[in-house]
């Protein structure tokens, strides 16, 4: 069966989104190798650094930009990344200027908040609850 080792998320600029993803929602580099103008970038959970990585992909196809303007425009994030404690991650968040477009809502078993990840995504964090 087949497994998730990869998943892509296109970004405007590759530097950014790395001090973005990094320094403010916590993930940790994994790889950076120069491809051409680009590089190779992925990051990982520090808690699971052989696990899935994140590739923050140049968003220059030029289906990407009509992509992504379409998902913002309806508020639809690109992704979602779980959480253990909704409220406690906004704040943390929000403390360093995160903006966020929804705020957190219930929806039966999981609560959602929604971020602008600043590179051209909106980001769906989820705490699952019982």
């Amino acid at each position: 069966m087949p497994r998730i080792t990869v998943f892509s998320i296109f970004v405007d600029d590759q530097r950014e989104a790395l001090a973005f993803y990094t320094d403010v929602l916590g993930f940790r580099l994994k790889a950076d190798m120069p491809m051409g103008e680009h590089a190779w970038l992925t990051v990982v959970d520090p808690a699971h650094p052989d696990g899935t990585e994140i590739s923050l992909e140049p968003a220059e196809h030029p289906a990407v930009g009509p992509f992504r303007a379409a998902l913002a425009a309806d508020g639809i994030p690109f992704t979602s990344f779980g959480v253990d404690d909704l409220d406690a991650e906004v704040a943390r968040l929000t403390e360093l200027g995160v903006r966020f477009t929804q705020p957190p809502l219930d929806f039966g078993p999981v609560r959602t908040a929604v971020l602008d990840d600043t590179c051209g995504n909106l980001i769906q964090l989820a705490q699952h609850v019982s």
